[in-house]
């Protein structure tokens, strides 16, 4: 019995093997069958990569600190997970070779002798294979802790859709496809297989791809030629591609109406606020056509800045902007602002606008005008009716409550040498008094007017104290400056709030005219123990003339390590001078009602995604063409601003106090939690 049962269990492993070898047999038959990749160029496969990016947009490097270019695992696009976050081990970091502010810019990249990224089989025979690295290459900027890249410098992960070696369609239908460029494939012996080309899906990775079998080890696939071309060169070329939708559209060698008309065509297509705004492109069109006709025909270069600035001004919107100014606008700015007769006005809660500053030995001042004082009407206009007709050279604006301030800040200013009739009434005065005045070089006013300190250009983007309250004070400058230096200096701060165990933080944000929407949402994220859903983006799309967004890369909170996290009280400090992405980070930081937000009126209202153009006469136009949603697909800052929710009013005693009336509601909104 013991032999007989012996030699049943060996006929039972005798089978068992010879069924093993026969499916190893099979898997060795059916790879043979794939036919071997045809190679250009074998030199043994690469052993190292450089290449070039090239930028066109005049503000994409700005605020970048720390770019790199790395190989970039392609697991994620095979798997189509827009969430993957690659490993550590399969970054291999490369070198910008370079000044990287200075495109186009040169990196190389040394290939390790075997990667450590992650196989996928992508033979599409139904069995599995250890198969294939495939990586391309790609830039990105390291913002958050260690040289390799988390998730918040993946922006949740995924992979590449700009300046990587892979181009990716921007096509609702086929969003964020890789549709050609360069990938990098390590194959770990000589019987994988790969795909030739995208199959008559036009997708790459799918059931229908035809499959060629890799040589062992580095190899370049080519997915510009149909079939895919596969290099072996030692030292391979890959270009980053810079997308469609990135490349600056330059409509400068155009003649001055033609370069108009390709602005409106694509203002009308991607303008984010139209129907927000109620637009009328068609007549837009033809009040300046006209205008810029004329100045092409005239060959007057000034004719036509200033119709393109006129027109400019028309877009209710305080992202538009002209950049950089002509001498002849500079010379209409400098005559609209340098005369004056030695006052600054400000309108308050009830509509009176009182003096609120006096310069000395000025015409007002010698009129006997005081600080304090009444305007009742500017050359025999009611007041508010002047402002209302002023030209603020800092437009155009987002909402009416900024227009009206800015108009106020103009609104003193007159051509030198012109009269000037001011009724008003000094305080404890009991009748009015008129002044006939003369305009005077007045530069003085003008700058004590400006909301925006001209130290605010040399601070650090996060600066911080404590106040004698005992609550901690942070001032965001910016979000358009350095950005690893802007969060190494946060997470200093919140580290030592942590430490010292401050019941409150104080955040000011009211010279702050903001920059990176994402870097001001991450930074909120601090306050937060949950990764909120904030909302969406809206963009336009060519390929179906309407504004899409991604259901899958929603605009989110990416939380920071636990002990980076402050769970003390937060207050938001916010002005008219907080604008775009300090508006996202007050936004961001006030969800479930996590920070109170104290101020005397709201925010600019700015939340559009922006992008510059180039035309004629060296002129970059910025216009908005992203909208903010929030969950519930509403648009959401723009035209309106984020308001206090705790209000400081505007009266005589709070616009003349020598102290600062919202840091100290700010205090004693604290104090009362």
């Amino acid at each position: 019995m013991r032999l007989e049962f012996t030699v049943s269990e060996n006929l039972k492993r005798a089978a068992a093997f010879c069924a093993v070898s026969m499916l190893i047999v099979g898997a060795a038959a059916a790879q043979s069958a794939i036919p071997d990749a045809p190679i250009v160029n074998d030199e043994g496969g690469p052993v190292a990569i450089t290449g070039t990016m090239n930028y066109t947009s005049p503000t994409f490097a700005r605020g970048r600190s720390q770019p790199i270019v790395i190989l970039e695992d392609q697991a994620g696009f095979v798997d189509r997970d827009k969430g993957f976050l690659m490993p550590l081990e399969s970054q291999v970091l490369g070198q910008f070779t370079t000044d990287f502010f200075d495109p186009p810019v040169s990196y190389s990249i040394a290939l390790p002798i075997e990667p450590q990224g992650l196989y996928r089989d992508v033979d599409q025979d139904g069995e599995t294979d250890q198969g294939v690295q495939i990586y391309a290459t790609a830039y990105w900027n390291n913002v958050f802790g260690d040289p390799y890249l988390e998730e918040r410098d993946l922006y949740g992960g995924g992979w590449s859709t700009a300046f990587a070696s892979t181009l990716v369609s921007d096509d609702e239908a086929t969003l964020y496809e890789i549709i050609g460029g360069k990938l990098l494939v390590y194959a770990p012996d000589d019987a994988q297989g790969f795909p030739s080309g995208f199959g008559a899906d036009g997708l790459l990775f799918t059931a229908d791809d035809p499959i060629v079998r890799l040589p062992q080890g580095y190899t370049t696939v080519i997915l510009d030629s149909d079939p895919f071309t596969f290099d072996r060169s030692r030292t391979p070329t890959y270009d980053l591609i810079e997308p469609e939708g990135a490349a600056l559209d330059d409509f400068s060698g155009l003649g001055y109406t033609a370069a108009f008309d390709a602005m409106i065509d694509k203002l009308r297509a991607e303008y984010a606020f139209t129907e927000l705004k109620d637009i009328d492109w068609d007549a837009l069109r033809a009040a300046y056509r006209p205008r810029f006709v004329a100045a092409e025909n005239a060959r007057d270069s000034a004719a036509y800045g200033r119709a393109l600035r006129d027109f400019l001004w028309e877009i209710p919107d305080g992202h538009t902007a002209l950049y950089p100014l002509s001498e002849p606008l500079i010379d209409d700015f400098r005559n609209a602002v340098i005369g004056g007769v030695g006052i600054i006005m400000r309108q308050v809660d009830g509509g009176d606008v009182i003096v609120t500053y006096v310069g000395a030995d000025t015409p007002a001042a010698r009129a006997g005008i005081e600080v304090g004082a009444a305007v009742v009407s500017v050359n025999g206009v009611p007041v508010r009716d002047w402002i209302a007709n002023t030209t603020a050279y800092t437009g155009p604006f987002s909402t009416d409550i900024v227009r009206a301030l800015e108009q106020t800040r103009y609104a003193t200013r007159f051509p030198v040498g012109s009269p000037v009739t001011l009724t008003y009434r000094n305080p404890f005065a009991v009748s009015d008094a008129t002044a006939e005045l003369s305009a005077v070089i007045d530069v003085e006013t003008f700058l004590e007017s400006e909301p925006v300190s001209e130290a605010a250009a040399f601070d650090l983007p996060v600066e911080y104290d404590v106040l004698e309250s005992g609550y901690g004070y942070a001032r965001i400058t910016s979000f358009n400056q350095n950005a690893l230096l802007t969060i190494q200096l946060w997470e200093r701060l919140l580290q030592t709030l942590n430490e010292t165990e401050t019941p409150g933080l104080i955040i000011d944000m009211r010279e702050n005219g903001g920059g990176s929407g994402f870097l001001a949402d991450q930074m909120a994220a601090y306050f937060f123990d949950q990764p909120l859903i904030l909302g969406n983006t809206s963009g336009y799309d060519d390929s179906t003339g309407t504004f899409i967004t991604d259901p899958d890369r929603p605009d989110r909170f990416f939380l920071p390590p636990e002990n980076l996290r402050y769970r003390g009280d937060v207050v938001v400090l916010v002005s008219p001078e907080c604008a775009s992405a300090c508006e996202f980070f007050t936004y961001a930081i006030t969800r479930q009602d996590r920070a109170a937000v104290v101020g005397q009126y709201p925010t600019r209202g700015l939340g559009g995604g922006i992008e510059d153009f180039a035309m004629p006469e060296g002129f970059f136009v910025r216009i908005a063409v992203a909208r903010p949603l929030d969950t519930d697909g509403n648009i959401i800052i723009e035209g309106a601003g984020i308001s206090p929710t705790i209000k400081v009013p505007v009266t005589v005693e709070t616009v003349l106090t020598e102290g600062d009336p919202v840091l100290e509601a700010a205090e004693a909104y604290l104090d009362g939690r």
